[in-house]
């Protein structure tokens, strides 16, 4: 998979390669794009289809040379493979019969415009192409566009091919001379910008193909965000092809330059050498697990009163200016063996113990403790393993002060709960149990869509029960928010790969690179053999406030800052993702993510980075051991404060946040009390990088792309109690569900899913 076939030059810079995808090409229609991933330190670039063979199982990309990524793909020579090759991306062209529609391409825009025009020729269109470019040697696919048009016009800058002149030119030339039905434009963003303009003098429908920067290219991150008829679209999901003549061009083109200093840096750097190193990527994160000398301990003698005072446990931390010099170096440090005995010595082994009612996938809190208490650490390891599959995840992730720490007798008693969190993450780093999938293979398939918390836990429980699993991720990693979303030194990678490789031993194949309900759809899979399938796809899209300045430079989503930082390493040196850097950071928000995002600018070296949230800190959703952490590594908190405006500086780049002050009324549906703005008092803040984290909503590619599957109003698949959908093999749980869920909850519903499922295909 991924072998490149051929390659070929057009240009100096310009070249065609046909690459073995045999998904992806049986998949495509006209319109569709690939995110393409050359390398580990590659960042990942949108390229659009220009053909596909279906009977070799090949397709083509077009690809100009302009910076890093580009340059090591034009580098590559048959036979060569490319990492990550992820599609078919976007929504096909519209093609019907229109009657007479004119084709305006410049440059690489030609091998785009190829299979439309294909399409639009066979639907029974006259097709006029207007191809152009600054001379004759970066005009291409001229004879392939010529065999499936009426008309081909070539304009070039310098007139040494066709006639001398620039591509509107060539348009208006068609439009005073026949009626022009509608007009499709691809190419460079201000020459579809002039090519719309003149368009719409004469009142033509235009459409143009938008080429936006990416970095999933699945909707989540928001980088490829674009303002259409004054709404907020994203390419990678609602386009890339869009009314022409709604499309604010002047900030796509604005937000096209964002990365240009950095890019150009690289470049540079990139060709100053002839080879590139990867020390980079091969940075882990730094061990915080010691090794321990596991020894038997002899049972507490004390009685229940003699529990209660012993003082709770506190976990070791790295000292606040030491944790802000890295990102990849786990702050929470772990206990050491004997603060996890005396730490189990606290439980009192209730009757009734509701701190495991207190737990979404109810393991047996009092069981594992006791085999701790002893020194058993396998022992307890073995217990946690009957009812979670990522238990050194969640012992670092989950909110245990709101769940089953909230439950703990000794809060009732006026003592601090038993650090059940501490004590899980302490067991699951520190014994490894080998956990044995179904004695008999029972000869079923099931799919997982999504490689989150909600996918794994489900893959872990199918297995068990003895099916073959297969997970399909649409990125280029497993482990979904856990990888992109959370930083390493709150969860490092070596932990969650830790707990995938716990899976891959029970059995569980992962595919990444895969998007159902675009590569592969459920239908697909259906006919592939597999009983069931269980979407855990989460919430990807982000959230804005629709406030004016959103779009500015400068202003991202929380979902693209993280997975530049987190998946594509783009801090490190190796890495061709650019990230922005700035002295005066906001994030916008006060849930775990919106602590994340500021934590990390702080360590990328921002001078100010500050927490704006528009209730108290009492009504912040974040773990209070979050925001500890974050206060003491110099994290400012304006709280009661809401952004509702942006301003740019002299190059686009946004320079200020306008803040309401807000004050606390009534509580809302939550339960918390809702802001209101008091009237007449704004702050103006100095900033140069605001990071928004108001919310995510559901990923609209598997509601999208099942018939007869029932979607709510939010655009989350319902399911019954038995987390089973309008389609009888189909489960869903996580944030697909739910609209946002924590670790533990999504986990909650992928065992739920798993047992409801096996006891549906069980009959």
């Amino acid at each position: 998979m991924n072998k490149i076939v051929s390659k070929r030059f057009f240009s100096e810079n310009v070249a065609e390669i046909i690459v073995e995808a045999p998904l992806i090409a049986r998949s495509r229609k006209a319109g569709h794009f690939v995110i393409v991933r050359v390398d580990k330190n590659s960042e990942r670039m949108p390229l659009t289809i220009s053909d596909a063979d279906i009977e070799n199982g090949t397709i083509t990309l077009v690809v100009q040379r302009i910076g890093v990524s580009s340059s090591k793909l034009c580098a590559l020579e048959a036979g060569d493979t490319i990492a990550d090759l992820v599609g078919p991306l976007g929504k096909a062209t519209d093609i019907r019969k229109f009657g007479t529609v004119v084709c305006a391409c410049g440059g690489v825009g030609a091998a785009p415009m190829l299979p439309i025009a294909q399409a639009l020729k066979a639907a029974g269109n006259r097709v006029i192409t207007v191809l152009a470019a600054r001379n004759k040697d970066l005009i291409i696919l001229h004879e392939q566009l010529a065999a499936v048009s009426d008309d081909v016009i070539v304009m070039t800058d310098d007139g040494s091919m066709g006639q001398k002149g620039l591509v509107t030119e060539g348009v208006e030339q068609v439009i005073n001379r026949e009626q022009v039905d509608k007009c499709v434009t691809i190419g460079p963003a201000v020459m579809m910008k002039f090519v719309a303009l003149t368009t719409k003098k004469y009142g033509i429908p235009t459409e143009a193909s938008l080429n936006t920067i990416m970095v999933d290219g699945t909707g989540m991150c928001g980088a490829c965000r674009v303002t259409v008829g004054g709404k907020t679209k994203f390419v990678c999901v609602d386009g890339p092809e869009f009314d022409a003549h709604e499309v604010d061009f002047n900030e796509m083109l604005s937000r096209l330059g964002q990365y240009k200093s950095a890019e150009v840096v690289a470049y540079e750097t990139y060709h100053a050498h002839s080879t590139t190193t990867d020390s980079g990527q091969e940075i882990a994160s730094e061990g915080t697990s010691q090794k321990i000398d596991v020894q038997d301990v002899a049972p507490f003698v004390g009685t229940a009163k003699d529990r209660v005072v012993i003082p709770r446990v506190k976990m070791n931390e790295l000292e606040p200016a030491a944790r802000v010099q890295s990102l990849y170096q786990e702050v929470n440090q772990g206990l050491t063996f004997e603060q996890a005995v005396t730490e189990a010595h606290r439980c009192l082994n209730c009757k009734k113990p509701t701190c495991v009612d207190g737990c979404p996938v109810n393991i047996n809190i009092p069981g594992f403790i006791k085999q701790l208490e002893v020194g058993n650490v396998l022992g307890a390891a073995q217990v946690i393993s009957e009812s979670s599959t990522l238990p050194a995840v969640c012992g670092r992730v989950c909110p245990q002060e709101k769940q089953c720490e909230a439950q703990c007798i000794h809060l009732k008693m006026g003592h601090e709960a038993v650090a059940i969190g501490y004590l899980e993450r302490f067991v699951a780093d520190h014994a490894s149990v080998k956990v044995e999938s179904g004695k008999v293979r029972i000869g079923k398939k099931v799919a997982v869509v999504g490689s989150g918390p909600a996918g794994l836990a489900f893959a872990g429980d199918m297995a068990k029960n003895g099916y073959d699993v297969t997970v399909f991720e649409a990125l280029h990693e497993i482990g979904g928010v856990l990888k992109y979303g959370i930083p390493e030194f709150r969860l490092p990678n070596r932990i969650v790969d830790k707990e995938i490789a716990g899976l891959r031993a029970l059995g569980v194949h992962f595919e990444t690179d895969t998007i159902v309900g675009k590569t592969i759809n459920v239908d697909e899979l259906m006919s592939a053999g597999y009983a069931g399938v269980f979407v855990g796809s989460g919430a990807g899209l982000p959230r804005f406030m629709g406030i004016p300045g959103e779009n500015l430079n400068g202003v991202m989503s929380c979902n693209e800052y993280l997975t530049r930082v987190n998946l594509m390493r783009a801090a490190l040196a190796d890495s061709d993702t650019p990230v922005l850097k700035a002295k005066n950071v906001a994030v916008i928000g006060g849930g775990n993510t919106a602590m994340d995002a500021v934590r990390t600018a702080k360590r990328l070296g921002a001078e100010r980075a500050i927490v704006v949230y528009r209730r108290s800190e009492d009504e912040m959703p974040a773990r209070v051991e979050e925001v500890r952490h974050a206060k003491e590594e110099g994290i400012e908190f304006m709280t009661l404060h809401n952004p509702i405006e942006y301003h740019a500086d002299e190059t686009g780049r946004v320079k200020e946040a306008v803040l309401q002050v807000m004050e606390l009324g009534e509580p809302d549906e939550s339960g918390r009390r809702s802001p209101i703005a008091v009237e007449g008092k704004v702050v103006v803040l100095p900033v140069d990088l605001v990071i928004v984290s108001v919310g995510v909503s559901p990923n609209p590619l598997i509601p999208s792309s099942v018939n007869g599957l029932e979607i709510s109003r939010r655009g989350t698949i319902v399911v019954n109690d038995q987390m089973q959908s309008s389609i009888p093999t189909l489960f869903a749980g996580g944030d697909i569900v739910r609209g946002g869920a924590t670790v533990i909850l999504a986990m909650s519903d992928g065992r739920k899913a798993a047992k409801e499922m096996h006891d549906y295909l069980s009959k």
